[in-house]
């Protein structure tokens, strides 16, 4: 039954779009729905390697029904741009919010067995699929620190994803949050972390909100160190206040695509 499955997933996560419509379409997409889910449950994962892109001939565990961007290797493409042009061998290179690893697997490569990635991830479930794309690519040089990052050491509540992210990549920090609602969460500030790890060169940010707080967590990196930073942004607000933070440390900013901003600054002022 297991290689039945994974025979069924894999055909499914490479099944053309047209294919995949079916499911829109009344009464035979929910029929089609129904017996793909019976066949095929929610929580099963397949080996594939990306087709294309800086990623390409990278093994990742994937969802059948979600993955088909990592596959194609087009998942990003503008981030993986960035990333393929700046992270250089013998890099230290932090992954905030680094979800399945994609982006930790690509540093990984780009940096190279001389170079270093730290991949912060807060759900435990996630971190251990890190863990084992880390693993099946033969990656040493990737840590999986299962935390968030934060303004401070703390513990934090962490309300993980739900079924509509197959990948639980939009579990989210609350304050003040009732127990019943997430868990507790160990968090670190960055400028703790690296007390006792290598001080980044480059940081990719994606935490779903926070990150402002990242940055908070991490001025003492930020004006010693003065990384590049790749951050998606979650809001105007965040945009607006995560520059004005940069900007008290020189950074000057470069729109990567709709969602994305590169922050880069001199190494000395």
């Amino acid at each position: 039954m297991p290689s039945s499955r994974n025979w069924v997933g894999a055909l499914l996560l490479r099944a053309p779009t047209p294919l995949r419509l079916i499911r829109n379409v009344p009464v035979l997409g929910e029929l089609v729905h129904r017996i793909s889910h019976r066949v095929l449950p929610e929580d099963k994962r397949v080996w594939a390697q990306v087709e294309a892109g800086p990623a390409k001939g990278l093994w990742l565990e994937l969802n059948p029904r979600t993955g088909q961007n990592y596959l194609r290797g087009d998942a990003e493409s503008r981030v993986q741009e960035a990333l393929e042009k700046r992270l250089r061998p013998g890099m230290v290179f932090y992954d905030l919010g680094a979800n399945i690893g994609f982006f930790s697997l690509l540093g990984a490569r780009l940096v190279g067995p001389h170079g270093k990635v730290f991949s912060f991830e807060p759900d435990a479930e996630v971190a251990s699929r890190l863990r084992r794309n880390a693993g099946r690519n033969g990656f040493s040089n990737i840590a999986v620190v299962e935390a968030g990052v934060w303004s401070s050491s703390c513990e934090m509540t962490f309300v993980a994803a739900d079924s509509s992210s197959p990948d639980h990549g939009t579990g989210t920090f609350m304050q003040g949050a009732a127990e019943a609602t997430g868990a507790p969460v160990r968090c670190v500030a960055l400028d703790d972390f690296a007390r006792n790890a290598p001080p980044p060169d480059a940081i990719k940010c994606d935490v779903e909100g926070a990150e402002v707080q990242a940055l908070q967590g991490a001025e003492k990196l930020i004006e010693e160190r003065r990384p590049w930073i790749l951050c998606e942004l979650h809001s105007k607000d965040n945009d607006r206040a995560w520059r004005e933070l940069l900007r008290r440390f020189g950074y000057n900013f470069e729109v990567v695509d709709t969602l994305h901003i590169l922050a880069t600054a001199p190494r000395e002022m």
